[in-house]
């Protein structure tokens, strides 16, 4: 692969996480002038783009994309994934390597594994960043400063091309970078991400006072803000990886169930003490 610099680079959906994506690789140096190029159905996306200064062209479809481009994002959800994919894997630019930004991963791998090209390396990824505000126009509050960065990389992946993205994402500002399973990334990120927006949104739906937030410290605020979620695409995601997220809803109500049976018992030496081992659990976490 030749440097990053030299490569013409393709953004397929300039949403929030592909603006974001775009945006780091052109403040951290790593686009080029006139080498970064987008496509997006919206044009009045295209248009603020090209305002900004954060591509250097954009196309309604995809076809000059996938032609020109050395190294390309997909940044599409699962289901326009696979569908771009059925149209537009057959003519990609020979050697391209490129990757995607996909929240579950032992489907699409095994989908775009089916009819990947020999000549074209494919390194799944997942960046575990976002903003609970969709939308290029919000796509400067998606800070990838120290977040972490999954990659699911394939047998026949190139060790130099494995390589080269993950030098690029710590470019771009990433400060961890994990690599594992398709199926073990989705039954960790079913646990931090899918659970975590399901108790947000369950949180929110179990109570009607709109005004409660008056007696809000913080504490609702912080476990609430991915609530304002999309409703579309968090309810593709779930169902997509439903299996995995239902074992951790259980999970879930298991500890709840026992937190509610020690209040209700007025346990309170057994409450605390499990109380101190969550806060040392946590603690221990880190991140």
């Amino acid at each position: 692969m030749k440097p990053i610099e030299e490569c013409t680079i393709g953004i397929v959906g300039l949403g929030l996480m592909g603006g974001a994506v775009a945006m780091a690789l052109r403040h951290c140096g790593a686009a080029s002038p006139d080498h970064l190029i987008a496509c997006d159905k919206d044009e009045e996306t295209l248009a603020l783009a090209l305002a900004q200064g954060v591509i250097d062209e954009g196309f309604a479809t995809p076809g000059e994309i996938v032609k020109r481009s050395d190294f390309i994002f997909l940044c599409l959800n699962p289901s326009t994934l696979l569908k771009f994919w059925e149209s537009w894997a057959a003519f990609f630019k020979s050697g391209a390597l490129i990757t995607d930004i996909a929240g579950i991963k032992v489907n699409i791998v095994a989908a775009l594994e089916k009819n990947l090209r020999p000549d074209l390396d494919f390194i799944p990824g997942h960046p575990m960043a976002g903003s609970e505000k969709g939308g290029f126009a919000n796509a400067g509050h998606c800070n990838f400063k120290g977040k972490n960065y999954i990659l699911t990389p394939l047998k026949r992946n190139k060790p130099e091309n494995l390589e080269f993205v993950k030098n690029l994402l710590y470019r771009m500002g990433f400060g961890r970078i994990t690599e594992t399973t398709p199926e073990e990334h989705d039954r960790k990120i079913a646990f931090t991400s899918q659970l975590c927006h399901v108790i947000a949104a369950a949180l929110i739906d179990c109570e009607q006072d709109t005004q409660i937030t008056r007696f809000g410290g913080g504490s609702f605020e912080d476990l609430t803000r991915i609530a304002m979620l999309n409703a579309s695409m968090w309810s593709e995601i779930f169902i997509e990886n439903k299996s995995e997220l239902i074992k951790r809803i259980e999970q879930f109500e298991g500890s709840l169930d026992a937190l509610k049976a020690l209040i209700a018992n007025g346990s309170a030496h057994e409450l605390e003490a499990r109380l101190g081992a969550v806060r040392e659990r946590r603690t221990i976490m880190k991140g």
